[in-house]
């Protein structure tokens, strides 16, 4: 995965948008408001994503590629390596946990504005 197809990847969710709030070089994704991936622009050597605090532990004690997230909350984000062996498949599906568990978190009307935008 390169970047442009992270970015791709990210913006085809439901409500999703893209900033630099930490300045130029952190391309952030945020849904209703709420970070749930964040990545350097220029190397785009890792990306942070938000997990389940029990699959967190699991996914870093099975793959060295899944580390604490770097900068953030380590219970509650992981910081994957891109470029060390992670599957494509498998990124994709850490950014829809990640994805889903904020998405989750927001308030029911904001999932329900979201769940008709996907209706469209």
């Amino acid at each position: 995965m390169n970047i442009e197809d992270f970015r791709d990847y990210c913006l085809l969710k439901a409500g999703v948008t893209e900033e630099t709030p930490f300045g130029p070089d952190t391309l952030v994704f945020k849904v209703g408001g709420k970070v749930f991936a964040l990545t350097d622009i220029e190397t785009f050597g890792s990306i942070n994503l938000k997990c389940d605090p029990e699959r967190a532990v699991e996914l870093r004690e099975q793959h060295e590629y899944v580390l604490p997230g770097y900068h953030m909350n380590k219970k509650h984000w992981n910081t994957v390596l891109i470029g060390t062996g992670a599957p494509l498949g498998q990124l994709r599906e850490l950014i829809d946990h990640s994805y889903d568990l904020v998405r989750a978190s927001l308030p029911r009307k904001q999932r329900e504005e979201l769940a008709a935008a996907e209706q469209e």
